[in-house]
Order: structure tokens, then sequence, then C-alpha cells
């Protein structure tokens, strides 16, 4: 992203270099970082020694990737109040700013390797009792300094009023053993940063957002639910309505797999350094076997296909009523075959309803030549997308996004309660949604950002899983405002944990990504170092496993839960699997059968 009209800025947002800074009563707590980062939210933060504008301490920040480097404070202000905010500042580019109810103020300069100061002012809102003051750089400007920052003005009383009650809470989602609750936002949800959801009158949950999955429960059995909010100061407001809602009685919601699902991707219509492997011998460790690729005949046609890898290339290839036969015995032993569309070279674009209607006719057509128990969306590149002002996660716009959904809806009802129905996204079409979401207000980010998520929102209650993958990923921000890398436990903690917890989509609470059921949800893994960038040894999958099904062995990253009902674990692939002398297959099946 590229930054607009410097010249005219710089002249407002840059004082003096090297003046005396006034007394000030300043609201801010460790305004020159001489306690560290106390008091202050950070990433890619310290405090250092040199160089200092004041005192013995100044903050040092390193934009990295996507992130600004941003530390913020959140203050208590008096309403309907002016307000003096500065900061000394060294580096290319440095922001300063503060946001709140009412509250949208920013300034920013370019002070270079002199400390100059920034300096901008706002007054409050009749209803405006907090601020949240931040200092950030911008993309790829390398290590920005800050010091001495300024908030003036007189401070707020004690907060002592609790947030509005939120709406009354609707129930869906339903499974025999877990519930899906969710809620309109508090009206004063700029303050609120947490709600409590109490299931019949017992002991409440905190969560973060707007949703909240009760797993655990009974088949058949009705629960009542009620929310409050609390906010910073520990205020709550009363409990909203109570709600009800009942579990099914089991039996096919989730497509009949077992407790504990292994996912596999099997080549079957390419060869490649792995070798092929006839559909007779895949190992019985795997429950999901997605048939990959089904491709469409042009990127816009929608028409799929999918034919068995060529004798030429795949010398040991089986006949096809021989890999019929194969399907038909797997499926008697309990396992699902699916017909994974898209991968690395499959780019599927539903520009038009024709596309849509194509792409039905032709998906149905491979299920049903095969007799198959759903279909698995591996959609890569350039095949989803959002539009400029698409931006309403529940009411999608975007023609490829709204004939994907209307698509996926219709093969739904063809096939029924028992139709297996997997996606495979990329965290860049999922969990950077936290920071992105399509071109962004400027129209300047990658379209492609987070546009999985209202075809995921949309299916959510047909979905049977969502096995993101954790592999071939850039640093991804996790609810904890940290990057998170791929390769070790932490990385499939934090990216599994914004699934299931749910996350404000760029940071908008009142646009959140609900969480997915735990059922629902498996993680994503190259099964050997061949297969992918972001392999992950056995030891350290299962430290993540433990710790998002325990709470046992995590790393720095703490979930927002315990998922004790984390459905498993998906690998690219069963080919890469035996080339490595079965270690994923075998090692992770051992242990997710432990877990019962």
């Amino acid at each position: 992203m590229k930054l607009r009209g410097p010249a005219v800025l710089l002249a407002s947002g840059l004082i003096a270099l090297h003046a005396t800074p006034a007394s000030a009563a300043n609201l801010l707590a460790n305004p020159g970082f001489e306690s560290g980062l106390s008091g202050w939210s950070c990433s890619g933060a310290q405090a250092v020694s040199a160089p200092v504008h004041g005192g013995t301490r100044a903050l040092q920040a390193t934009p990295q990737g996507s992130d600004y480097a941003r530390c913020q404070q959140v203050v208590t202000v008096k309403p309907s109040t002016t307000y003096q905010l500065s900061a000394w500042a060294q580096g290319n580019y440095v922001f300063l700013g503060a946001t709140g109810a009412g509250v949208e103020v920013s300034t920013w300069a370019a002070p270079g390797g002199q400390w100059g100061q920034l300096k901008t002012s706002f007054t409050t809102g009749a209803a405006t009792t907090s601020v949240t003051v931040h200092v950030n750089g911008w993309y790829g400007q390398g290590a920005y300094y800050a010091d001495d920052i300024v908030l003036d003005g007189p401070g707020g009383a004690p907060d002592t009023q609790a947030p509005t009650v939120p709406g009354a809470p609707s129930v869906g989602g339903a499974t025999s053993t877990s519930l899906n609750v969710s809620w309109p936002a508090s009206t004063d949800d700029v303050g609120v940063i947490r709600y409590e959801v109490s299931r019949d009158g017992g002991t409440p949950v905190s969560v973060t957002g707007t949703a909240y999955t009760a797993t655990g429960l009974a088949a058949a059995t009705t629960y009542r639910f009620k929310v409050r909010a609390c906010d910073a100061a520990g205020n709550c407001s009363a409990y909203g309505p109570e709600v009800s809602g009942t579990t099914t009685s089991g039996g096919g919601g989730d497509g009949g797999l077992p407790k504990r699902v292994m996912v596999g991707y099997l080549h079957t219509s390419f060869a490649n350094g792995s070798g092929y492997i006839r559909m007779s011998e895949v190992p019985n460790e795997w429950d999901v076997i997605n048939l990959a690729f089904g491709e469409p005949t042009s990127v816009t046609s929608g028409d799929i296909r999918f034919r068995q890898c060529p004798a030429a290339e795949c010398p040991n290839v089986e006949p096809e009523a021989d890999f019929i036969a194969a399907i038909r015995a797997k499926q008697a032993q309990g396992k699902k075959v699916l017909i994974s569309i898209g991968g690395q070279n499959g780019q599927v674009q539903l520009t038009t309803t024709a596309a849509r209607d194509a792409f039905v006719r032709s998906v149905a057509a491979i299920i049903d030549r095969y007799g198959l128990d759903g279909l698995d969306i591996d959609f890569e590149g350039h095949s989803l997308y959002l539009d400029q002002g698409d931006t309403n996660l529940a009411n999608p716009t975007t023609p490829v996004i709204v004939n994907l959904i209307s698509a996926l809806k219709t093969l739904k009802a063809r096939y029924g309660s028992r139709f297996v129905l997997t996606m495979a996204p990329e965290t860049f079409f999922v969990q950077l949604g936290y920071q992105f979401y399509g071109p962004g207000p400027n129209g300047t980010a990658d379209r492609r950002s987070a546009s999985y998520l209202p075809v995921i929102h949309a299916m959510r209650a047909d979905l049977t899983l969502l096995h993101v993958q954790d592999y071939n990923s850039g640093p991804i921000m996790g609810l904890d405002d940290q990057y998170h890398t791929m390769g070790g436990h932490d990385f499939h903690v934090a990216m599994t944990d914004m699934l299931l917890a749910g996350f404000p989509i760029t940071g908008n609470r009142g646009n959140m990504f609900p969480p997915l059921r735990q059922d629902q949800v498996a993680i994503g893994l190259p099964a050997s170092q061949n297969a992918g960038n972001g392999f992950t040894t056995v030891p350290e999958v299962r430290k993540a496993f433990d710790c998002l099904a325990k709470g046992a062995n995590c790393g720095s990253y703490k979930p927002r839960g315990i998922y004790p009902n984390l459905r498993g674990l998906m690998a690219w692939s069963i080919n890469w699997d035996r080339y490595n002398g079965f270690e994923f297959s075998r090692n992770h099946r051992g242990y997710l059968n432990g877990l019962g």
C-alpha cells in the first residue's frame, strides 16, 4: 500500500525539532516507556536505551509484513471535553492518533533521524468516557522510535456505569452434542471487553465476541441461554432475555464421521515425485479421502471435469471399474470419499449464474458417476475475491462469492444431510481477516484477503469440516495481536483458536466472524517436508493438539478456550505420507485414538 499526500500532512503533523516539551496533565501511564512496555499493548516493540528524547528509555517498534507495529493504551476521559495529544518520534513514517466513541483523530510525519514532535487534538462526544491512544509505523518502513507521549486534559471519573444489555440471543447450528449461540452487540460495544454467557442459570462463561459454542451437551435435550455485557472496569449489565435451543438426536448431522478424523488428499488425476497410489492401497488410518483434483474447463466456465491419471504419467493406474470398486470397499469400511475441486492449478471463478449452474451440474455428475460422499472446496489463487464495498460478512455482494454459496446450498439440498462438505482454504483467505478484508476502504489492499469468510459463514450450518492449510503461509496475526510463523505448535494453536473463538473482521466488533463448532474444525498440515513449506514435526503437532483440546503443553500463545471436541487433522497428502514412510498417518492416528 502506498502512502498518499505526505507533503501536505507533514507540515501539520511535524513541529519544530528539539523543542522543550510543555508541562502537561498527562493521563497516560508510562508515557516515556521508562517501565518498558508496561501500560501499553504493543506488537513488534521493545523499550530501548538509545536513542531517547527524555529520560533513559524510549519505544522502538518495527513494522513487519502487514503489521504497523502499533502500541496503544486505553485512557478514561470526560465527555464533551477537548484534549491535546502529542508525542516525540523518529522514523520514516510515524502515526499518532486516538479513537473512541465519536473520536477518530490521527496525524503523521516523517521526522527521519531526528526527534520531531507530532501534535493533534480532539473533543470527546457527549457519551465518550474512554479513548484509545495509539502510535504506529507503516508498511516496510523500518523501525520507528517514540517517546514522551502526552495526553493533556482532565481525567475521567471512575467508570461505574454498566454497558447496555445485549440483544436477545439466537440458538442454532445444533448437533447432538453442541449448540451455537449468537447475539446482537451491546450498544456500548466500544467499551465492552467481554460477554458472559450463562447456560441454565449456571456460572457464566466469558467470550470476547458475540457468539459462543456450547459443547459436551446431551442429545435431544433443551438448554437455556442468557447473555450480559461487561466493560474494562468490571461493570456488567443485567442479563438479556433468556432463550432456549435443543440438540439433535444424532445420526448423520456430520456426515456420519467418527469423533476424531484424519483427512488426506489422494493424487488421483496427476503424478508427481511422491508416486501414484491406487484407491485400494490407501491405508486404513484415513477417514476422509479427497480425490485431487476436479478442475474447470476454463477459469470462468464453472464446468468441472475429473479424470484418473493417464497411464503415461501413472503406469500403475487402475482401470476405472477397479477404481470405483475400491471406492465402494472404502465406503463399506466407513470411509468417506470426496471430490476435491481446485488445487494449485484449478482456478474457479463463478462470475455468472450460468457458471454457477454449470458448476452444480458438472460436480453432481462426478459425484454420481463415482458414487462419492461429498465435496471438498480447495479454491486457491484468484478463485475468490471481494469487490470494493463488499464488507458485510452476512450479506456478500461479489458474484464469485454469491454464486459459490448458491451452488453449494443447491448441492447440499440435492444430496441431503449425509452429504459431506469440507473446505481447505489457505490462512490468507481466512485468518488474515482479523486485519484485512477484501480491497479495504481505500481499494488498495489485495481483494482476495479473507475472501473465504463469507462462504464459510453462509455454509456453517452445512459445513462438515474446515481444515485451513496451516502451511505455505506468511506470518499471520493471532488474537494476541502478535504475528505467528508456521512450522511450530504456536502457529497451529493461534490459527485454530481464531476459528473456534471467533474474531472481529479488521478489528470491527460490529462485523464478527462467529466461532465454528469444535467438531467442524481440523488442523491442516503437510504430511512431510517434501509436501509443502511449514512442515511440523510429530511432537510439535501433538503439543498443539494437547494445548487446544486439553489446555496442556501450551507455548507462548494461550488459546481463548479449551476445545476437547476439536475434530482432527488434515494432510497434504496421502501420497507424500507414504513417500515419508507413513510417519504422519501412523503416529497421529494413534494419538487421536488415544484422545477418545
